[in-house]
C-alpha cells in the first residue's frame, strides 16, 4: 500500500491535479471559517459592482485623522477617473448635435472642452434622435464632471438643531488624505458583487463547496450502481448477465443528459434540493461504469487464483469481494474521480437550463452561471459575474482528469515509461 502510494505521488500529473484539487478543496473549507457571511446576503444596493476596495463615505469625513499629501498627478488622477475617453467623446457628440462646430472641438484640451460644455450644456434641450437614457447619461455626467476643475476645498455643513440652518463645519482639501486602516467601515470586495448585489467571493466559494459535494455525492452513487452491476453481470453471468445488459443498452440509447433533464423537471422546483439532484444525476450517470467494470471481470473470472477460491467452497460474495474486486480497485478508484467531475459538469448544465437545485437554498457554480445569463452579465461586460466561475468549473474538471491520467500511468502497463 505504501508503495503504491509513494509510485501514485511520484506521477507529476497526479500530483499537478491533486494540488490544485485540493487548493479548491481546502480554500472552499477555510475561506468560511475567516469570512462568515451567508453567501446569498445582498449588500450591494444595485446590480455588478466592479470589484475592489469600498470605503465607507460618511465614515471617512471627519471620522478619521486627515492627512496633507501634496501627490504631483493627484489632479491628472482624478480627471482621469472622472473624465475619461469615452466621456470626452460623447461630450463632443452632444456639442455637435447643439450645434457646435466640431472643429472648435479638442477632447484633449480638458478646460477649454469642460468651458464649452458648461457654457452649451441644458438638460432640458431635445436634440433630435437622442433616447432618454442617452439623455440620463449625458445628466449624470454633467453632475459627475461639475467643478471638475475646482482647485477649491469641499465645504461640508449641517443643519444648526436651533435655526435649521446650514453651517458650516468642515472644509475637505483637494490635498486631503485619510489612511484606509483608520476609516470605521471598509468592505473587500475582490470579485465584486453579483445581480442581486451580494459578494461574489463568499458566494463562489460556498457555490464551489455546494457542487463538489454534488459531484461527490453523484459520483459516489453513480460508482456504487455500475460497480455492483457490473461485477455481477461479469461474474455471474449467464441470464442475469442478459438482464443487466439489456437495461444498460437501453439507457445507453437514451442519451443521459436529456433523461436528467427529464427527471428534474418531473421532479419540481420545490423538490430539487441540492443532494436530490446529485442522487438524480448519479442515477443516470452509472451506465459507462458498469460495462467496463463488466469487461475488467469477465477477464478476472476464469483466472487461478478465482478458480482455486471456487475449489474452496467460497461463496459469490466472498470471491467476489477478495479475489476480484481488488485487482479492479484502481480502475474503481479511476472512475470514481471522473463520476465525481461529470456529476458537476452535469448540475452546472442542468442549472444553467434552470433545472438545478432551489435557488433560494444555497449557490451553486451552475446557478451562478445562470444568474449571470439571465441578467446578461457578459452583454454588459461583467466578467466578474462569470469568468471566476467559469475557471473554477474548468479548473476542478481539469485537476480531476490529470489526476485520473497521473493514476492511469502508474496502474497501466501499457503507459509506463
Amino acid at each position: 500500500m505504501i508503495n503504491t502510494l509513494r509510485q501514485i505521488f511520484r506521477s507529476g500529473k497526479f500530483v499537478a491535479g491533486f494540488s490544485i484539487f485540493a487548493a479548491i478543496l481546502l480554500g472552499s473549507l477555510i475561506y468560511p471559517l475567516i469570512i462568515r457571511d451567508a453567501p446569498l446576503t445582498i449588500i450591494g444596493q444595485g446590480t455588478f459592482f466592479p470589484p475592489g476596495i469600498y470605503v465607507s463615505v460618511y465614515d471617512s469625513v471627519g471620522a478619521t485623522t486627515t492627512y496633507t499629501l501634496d501627490i504631483d498627478d493627484a489632479a491628472v488622477n482624478r480627471i482621469a477617473s472622472r473624465f475619461n475617453e469615452e466621456d470626452r467623446l460623447a461630450v463632443k457628440e452632444w456639442l455637435v448635435a447643439a450645434g457646435i462646430p466640431e472643429a472648435e472641438i479638442d477632447t484633449a484640451d480638458t478646460e477649454k472642452l469642460l468651458a464649452q460644455w458648461e457654457t452649451n450644456f441644458d438638460s432640458t434641450k431635445r436634440i433630435p434622435g437622442m433616447t432618454n437614457a442617452k439623455r440620463n447619461y449625458y445628466i449624470r455626467l454633467n453632475s459627475s464632471i461639475d467643478g471638475l476643475l475646482s482647485s477649491e476645498g469641499l465645504v461640508i455643513a449641517a443643519k444648526n438643531a436651533e435655526t435649521g440652518a446650514l453651517e458650516q463645519i468642515d472644509t475637505i482639501e483637494q490635498s486631503d488624505y485619510v489612511n484606509v486602516t483608520e476609516v470605521a467601515n471598509v468592505r473587500v470586495l475582490p470579485l465584486g458583487t453579483d445581480n442581486f448585489g451580494r459578494d461574489m467571493l463568499t458566494e463562489l466559494v460556498a457555490a464551489t463547496r455546494v457542487s463538489l459535494s454534488i459531484g461527490f455525492i453523484a459520483g459516489t452513487v453513480a460508482t456504487l450502481i455500475g460497480l455492483t452491476l457490473g461485477l455481477l453481470a461479469g461474474y455471474i453471468g449467464g441470464w442475469l448477465d442478459d438482464i443487466i445488459m439489456f437495461v444498460t443498452n437501453l439507457f445507453t440509447v437514451i442519451p443521459s443528459f436529456v433523461l436528467l433533464i427529464l427527471i428534474s423537471f418531473s421532479i419540481g422546483q420545490e423538490q430539487r434540493g441540492a443532494f436530490t439532484v446529485a442522487v438524480v444525476i448519479g442515477f443516470t450517470s452509472w451506465v459507462w461504469t458498469a460495462r467496463a467494470v463488466r469487461a475488467q471481470v469477465v477477464s478476472l473470472r476464469n483466472r487461478d487464483h478465482v478458480n482455486l477460491s471456487k475449489l474452496s467452497g467460497h461463496s459469490i460474495v466472498y470471491i467476489i469481494l477478495n479475489d476480484i474486486l481488488p485487482y479492479i480497485a484502481s480502475y474503481v478508484v479511476m472512475a470514481l474521480i471522473l463520476q465525481i467531475s461529470s456529476g458537476i459538469l452535469a448540475e452546472a448544465g442542468l442549472s444553467i437550463l434552470g433545472l438545478g437545485p432551489k435557488t433560494t437554498e444555497v449557490p451553486t457554480l451552475g446557478l451562478m452561471m445562470n444568474w449571470a445569463r439571465i441578467y446578461q452579465a457578459d452583454i454588459q461586460g461583467r466578467w466578474w459575474a462569470y469568468l471566476p466561475v467559469l475557471v473554477t468549473i474548468a479548473s476542478v474538471a481539469f485537476s480531476m482528469n490529470l489526476m485520473n491520467t497521473g493514476l492511469d500511468q502508474v496502474f497501466n502497463p501499457a503507459l509506463r515509461d
